[in-house]
């Protein structure tokens, strides 16, 4: 095994110029000796692709499940999240930019192994781990290794990701994940290439991969930037689209803008427009659909799919009522809840706990 940044990458190939072609994602960077992809982390050494963050972190916490966000896996758990630097897309709107923009690799100040990452899940009770802070798809090769050594231990894997990568790649990516949540930034075509510098199919794609491919439990999130993507046409689109190709049971998370990045001049998302959101999206039929981001109980609540009656209440990541039975099922109908759920929910609350790990 090669260390550090040389460590090995997958997913290249040579090109008739003699650059090596990443192919992990859709920029499909094309790069001479020395050079690094737009990701910033996957580089030309030599005659090889390599991974220069591998086994390197900008941080370990542990974070209540809820945090991701996923509400409909093991509501109430611990997980143990980490993510490395660098990111494959270029969201003017980084919430993150501090960790996913930084060519700074002495941010990375932390190094773990894979099996370090899954002793420390196992003793400090997390039920899962996520790969998450910046895309785990750009350090792919660190992530599975991680989540191999987790499911040795009996931990569930999670990725908070924006779903930007080649068929490929998703397909080994998502064969080592049990969870994921996945940003749907918006849904034009003119948004991702102003606003991120990618594009939205191959999004729609991994979406539709995830639901009809795969046994991953996955969740969407959609940040609302006000006169960005928060139209009621767009809205209402991305909600007929989400319940037609995945299906009414996919939560659907609308989180609230902060100024941040390269947009500290456009206002924080009024939490109104989140609560119209939500009325849109289960107007259109969606089952479950949440608010982030802002304090709203009824928009952090699960109801029934069927009769509608509260299932899981929330108060920002506290669980203040758990009503389901042992299969998971509301108790008033018997309609199960979609998603992966304990007898009893998780008590591990709002709390937020910095970690180290020994490498």
């Amino acid at each position: 095994m090669m260390e550090g940044s040389n460590y090995p990458a997958r997913y290249w190939h040579r090109i008739d110029d003699g650059r090596l072609q990443c192919d992990l994602c859709p920029r499909d960077c094309k790069l001479h000796d020395g050079q690094r992809g737009a990701c910033f982390v996957r580089a030309r050494h030599a005659d090889q692709m390599v991974l220069t963050t591998y086994g390197r972190s900008s941080g370990f916490c542990i974070d209540p499940i809820e945090k991701k966000p996923l509400n409909h896996f093991y509501p109430g758990s611990s997980v143990l999240s980490f993510g490395t630097a660098g990111c494959n897309l270029a969201c003017k709107f980084c919430q993150n930019s501090d960790i996913s923009k930084s060519h700074d690799m002495d941010r990375l100040m932390e190094q773990a192994t894979p099996e370090a990452i899954a002793n420390s899940a196992r003793q400090h009770g997390c039920k899962s781990v996520a790969f998450t802070y910046n895309d785990p798809v750009i350090f792919a090769e660190y992530a599975m290794d991680a989540a191999d050594a987790c499911h040795a231990h009996g931990i569930q894997t999670v990725a908070v990701t924006a779903g930007y990568l080649h068929a490929p790649a998703r397909r080994d990516f998502f064969a080592k994940i049990d969870a994921a949540n996945v940003d749907l930034k918006a849904f034009s075509e003119d948004f991702y290439f102003k606003l991120t510098g990618s594009h939205l199919q191959p999004v729609l794609d991994t979406l539709l991969y995830l639901r009809h491919e795969t046994k991953v439990w996955f969740e969407i999130t959609t940040l609302l930037i006000p006169g960005q993507n928060d139209s009621d046409a767009e809205i209402s689109a991305l909600c007929q689209w989400v319940c037609k190709e995945l299906g009414p049971e996919v939560p659907l998370h609308f989180s609230a803008f902060h100024p941040a990045h390269r947009m500290l001049d456009v206002p924080a998302t009024p939490p109104a427009t989140l609560v119209c959101a939500r009325k849109i999206a289960r107007q259109e039929g969606l089952a479950h659909v949440y608010t982030g981001n802002v304090h709203n109980i009824e928009g952090d609540t699960t109801f029934c799919a069927h009769c509608a009656a509260p299932l899981i209440v929330r108060d920002w990541f506290l669980i203040k009522q758990y009503r389901l039975d042992a299969a998971g099922r509301c108790p008033d109908c018997g309609t199960p809840l979609a998603g992966h759920f304990d007898a009893q929910a998780g008590h591990f609350g709002r709390q937020r706990i910095p970690v180290t790990i020994a490498a």
